[in-house]
This record gives C-alpha cells, sequence and structure tokens, in this order.
C-alpha cells in the first residue's frame, strides 16, 4: 500500500475548507482558493470573518466557487485573481482590488512569494446572477522555492492536462472526484499521471447527492493507479513549518 503523502518538502501549508475551497500559504503569503463555506453546511465550523488571505483565487463563477469572495476581498482587501469576466462581475458589485487574467497568462504574487499560471479548463460559468462567466480555468501554483500545485477547478479530463505534465510538472495535484458536474474518480486517476504526479488531494465531492462518493473506493482506485488520493476532513490543515 502507498504510503500517506507528506508534504512537508513543500515548504507550503495547506487547509481544507470543503467542497473546492483550500488556503495555500507561503512565506508572508496566503491564497485562498473558490471561497464556497457559508452555504455549505459540512463547512458550518469555519469561521469565515477569521479567514484572512492575502489573494483570492477563482476558477469560474459559479456560486458555489465564489459565495464569499466578495465578502472576504472587500473585508481584507484581498485582491480577486480570476478570469476577465468573473473580475469584471466583481468590479460591478464594488469589488476594486482585481488581477484579472486569462488562459496562459502568469502573474507574480506577494512580491515572489507565488506565481499562477492560467490553465485550460473544461466547464461552464456562469455567475450567480445568470451573467456569463467567461471560460472556467485552473491554476499551477508555484512557490517561490520552486514546488509546484496544480489546482484543477471543476474540469473534464483533457489533453490539456499533458501540456502541465510536459512543461510545468506538478509535486500535488487538487483534482475534483465527484463525477456528475466534473471528472469522476477514474478519470482523475487518468489525469493524475497526465499531469506526471502521484501526490494526489480530492475536491468536488460529498457536498451535493449527486457527487457523493465511496471514498474507500475511490482511494483504493487511485493506489492502484500508482497514486496517493488524501481526502483531507473539512477545516484540516496539513502544517509545515
Amino acid at each position: 500500500m502507498l504510503a500517506r503523502p507528506n508534504y512537508l518538502w513543500l515548504g507550503m501549508e495547506i487547509t481544507y475548507y470543503g467542497h473546492s475551497c483550500f488556503g495555500i500559504a507561503f512565506g508572508k503569503t496566503s491564497l485562498l482558493i473558490d471561497p464556497f463555506i457559508r452555504s455549505n453546511p459540512a463547512a458550518a465550523h469555519v469561521a469565515v470573518d477569521a479567514l484572512e488571505p492575502t489573494h483570492i483565487l477563482l476558477t469560474h463563477g459559479h456560486a458555489d466557487h465564489v459565495e464569499d469572495a466578495e465578502e472576504i476581498s472587500l473585508r481584507c482587501g484581498a485582491p480577486i485573481v480570476a478570469g476577465f469576466e468573473v473580475c469584471n462581475w466583481f468590479g460591478a458589485l464594488g469589488v476594486e482590488q482585481l488581477m484579472p487574467m486569462n488562459h496562459g497568462g502568469v502573474v507574480g504574487l506577494g512580491g515572489g512569494d507565488f506565481r499562477v499560471r492560467s490553465v485550460a479548463a473544461v466547464h461552464s460559468s456562469t455567475m450567480p446572477d445568470g451573467a456569463a462567466g467567461g471560460e472556467a480555468m485552473g491554476f499551477v501554483i508555484e512557490s517561490g522555492g520552486g514546488s509546484r500545485i496544480y489546482c484543477a477547478g471543476d474540469t473534464a479530463l483533457t489533453m490539456e492536462m499533458e501540456l502541465i505534465g510536459r512543461h510545468w510538472p506538478v509535486d500535488l495535484a487538487i483534482l475534483p472526484i465527484g463525477d456528475c458536474y466534473t471528472m469522476g474518480v477514474a478519470d482523475a486517476c487518468i489525469a493524475a499521471n497526465m499531469v506526471s504526479c502521484k501526490q494526489i488531494i480530492g475536491c468536488h465531492y460529498d457536498t451535493f447527492p449527486p457527487i457523493e462518493i465511496d471514498r474507500d473506493a475511490a482511494t483504493a482506485q487511485f493506489a492502484a493507479s500508482g497514486c496517493v488520493l488524501d481526502l483531507l476532513e473539512i477545516g484540516q490543515s496539513i502544517s509545515i513549518t
């Protein structure tokens, strides 16, 4: 049996806030990805008011990925890093700290703590009020120390993932595994090998009935493909010193 992954060598701290929401901290910079917490009953114990990210990354416009972004950005001044259309929508709400980007773009965050590359995701993107949200995206997040995390966002399996494995191989991948609206476990196993990554954190599962999974079966399926799947508890942090 493959061992549970050890993230200490990444030099980052990763916290899971439920569904597809993660915090990633390195140096003085802390990223909050796809904040959907207040309307997620399973994350009721997460103190949204205590979150103090320096940047908020959004993969697309669906409510279950952007719900808390406006509130958190306005409260702590964290720029929203997202697709052009998503940023425009938040700008119309009065959010002033915005960093729009699009596929293929790379931005530096935190004075060199992170570089974030926008990569393709195959998924729809509609804002909570029905406005068009541009195209969905994923992120390849590189720390100042050179370690890379691939946050796929909501996506189907796509050949674009081979580009990541070929040019920006990652140390850790956060992949959706709930099926129905995104990849399921079988396709996520293929995706892990396409991006040349053996250490996987699952997301976008169990929040709603259509995306409930058999956790033991999912873990075994990843192991059979030569990968380690970690299913974090909501609120769990992997402390890195």
